[in-house]
């Protein structure tokens, strides 16, 4: 066996083991006596050892591209992030000793560069979102390295059929619910992979659930939904960090996702601090979106005399967004007047 075998073989064998040693996440139900008959759950992604949804992410890409034969020893790393993905494969570069370098927009939160560092990896910092591609590039042609691209590869890195993905989880820890079949799952988009993984496996396993994808502002996926047009592009990023793209991205498969619904930024942040005071802990702002979108199905429901579970994720702790998102100011000046749905979400009991 050659040496290039072996150290793959090896560092499979560190990636397995460490899923070994990881348990699942918590399905947290969330009671909403406004909603009878409507049960509302979060699946809490924050719990992982790198802190969100973007742990099963990163460890399915560097499955993907060990198998693929794309990363060697000593082959250094470099990935377009926003942010928690970039944590998440800093962790997995350590545990194989390989060098990581994350391209991120210069707005990314400190506290996530911070984790990045903590996990041996580096921050390489552009001006504008739209500039993290051609740049991730660039690196890994200049250092022989392998960008690992989590925008096309997350919907064909993940095994949609089952093998405990994030699918699979969800209606396993359902079976014993009031509702086990979900009337809908909500997921917010980043790359796509999760929604495309989800969409996927409810189609295969022939369930009734429905897959509703909720978008925020400054994204073209919600658009793209509707006219199917790849060359989309914004000028500028999303506000609501790790979800939401300036251009269409190839892992995200609108033919799995049965409605889409446009969130309003204030609208995540305030549902964002709203959740915190029902669990007693901080959310992250794509956790608000993901939430708000959840509250407007059970009204529609509601309002129907329907009956059913609504399930959503939550993608990561508020602690990484204290200096952001916690920072009235910060808001006040990048999102804007929060207020009306604050007065909005208080109605809810």
């Amino acid at each position: 066996m050659s040496n290039n075998r072996h150290w793959t073989h090896e560092a499979i064998k560190k990636i397995e083991a460490d899923i070994q040693r990881s348990a699942d996440t918590h399905l947290i139900k969330l009671p909403i006596a406004s909603f009878q008959g409507i049960d509302i759950y979060l699946k809490d992604e924050s719990t992982h050892p790198t802190g969100s949804l973007k742990h099963r992410l990163a460890r399915s890409l560097f499955l993907f591209a060990l198998c693929n034969g794309w990363i060697k020893q000593g082959t250094p790393i470099i990935e377009s992030s926003s942010g928690s993905t970039a944590v998440s494969e800093a962790y997995f570069a350590r545990l194989l000793g390989l060098p990581f370098i994350a391209v991120m927009p210069k707005t990314t939160a400190r506290k996530k560069i911070e984790q990045i560092e903590f996990f041996g990896g580096k921050a390489h910092l552009v001006e504008r979102s739209d500039q993290i591609y051609a740049e991730s590039h660039r690196l890994a042609q200049e250092l022989n390295g392998h960008y690992m691209d989590q925008f096309t590869f997350a919907e064909r890195a993940t095994d949609w059929r089952g093998n405990n993905n994030i699918a699979d989880s969800i209606f396993s820890q359902m079976e014993l619910e009031d509702h086990p079949i979900p009337a809908w799952i909500v997921m917010s988009a980043g790359t796509g992979g999760t929604s495309s993984t989800i969409g996927r496996f409810i189609r295969y396993k022939k369930y009734a659930t429905r897959l509703c994808v909720v978008d925020p502002e400054n994204s073209v996926f919600f658009d793209y939904y509707h006219c199917h047009d790849k060359e989309l592009k914004l000028s500028c990023g999303s506000k609501i960090e790790g979800i939401g793209r300036p251009r269409v991205e190839p892992s995200f498969v609108t033919g799995v996702i049965d409605e889409m619904r446009k969130i309003p930024d204030a609208a995540s942040i305030a549902t964002m601090h709203w959740l915190e005071q029902r669990l007693g802990r901080k959310v992250g702002p794509s956790t608000g979106t993901n939430l708000y979108g959840v509250l407007q199905l059970a009204r529609d429901m509601h309002e129907r005399g329907e009956q059913g579970s609504i399930v959503t994720l939550l993608c990561d702790s508020g602690e990484r967004y204290l200096e952001t998102y916690y920072n009235p100011t910060w808001v006040q000046q990048q999102i804007g007047e929060c207020t009306p749905y604050q007065r909005e979400l208080e109605q809810l009991s």
